[in-house]
């Protein structure tokens, strides 16, 4: 005895329909990844690039910083050798002042023509206090380059 067994044609059609429903969302999954693995990606480049330029800020403020004091510094030279060395007793930076402290007989002749009244000067029996802004200095020093 012969059994024919007649299979329905839309099974299959069903299979393929299927099949191409799981590629397809396969697919907009594989794209959604990429897209969320770019996006990730150009963060990180972005993350990157504001990391480098904040070190390039830092680079630049601990650049001025040191030019400041190499500036404040040759200053503090100038003065002492316009003072002389030898009456000078003291030297000191007081908040934004700088403070030098000289013997009594100590000639101020040059440092007044260099600082007019930008130096202050005070006279005691004991010694002479000479107050100098730091600001003024620094911007002299800007305006000169």
């Amino acid at each position: 005895m012969i059994l024919a067994v007649k299979r329905p044609k839309k099974n299959y059609l069903l299979k393929i329909i299927s099949l191409l429903i799981i590629i397809g969302i396969s697919v907009m999954y594989y794209n959604d990844l990429n897209k969320k693995h770019e996006e990730q990606i150009k963060r990180d480049l972005e993350a990157k690039q504001l990391l480098k330029i904040q070190e390039e800020k830092k680079e630049k403020k601990e650049k001025e910083k040191k030019e400041a004091e190499a500036a404040i510094l040759a200053e503090i030279e100038k003065v002492i050798d316009l003072v002389g060395q030898e009456y000078v007793t003291n030297a000191k930076i007081i908040e934004d002042k700088l403070i030098i402290i000289c013997q009594p007989e100590t000639n101020l002749d040059a440092l007044i023509v260099r600082y007019g009244a930008m130096a202050l000067i005070k006279r005691t029996v004991n010694e002479i206090v000479i107050a100098i802004d730091i600001n003024f200095i620094l911007k002299s020093r800007l305006n000169a380059k």
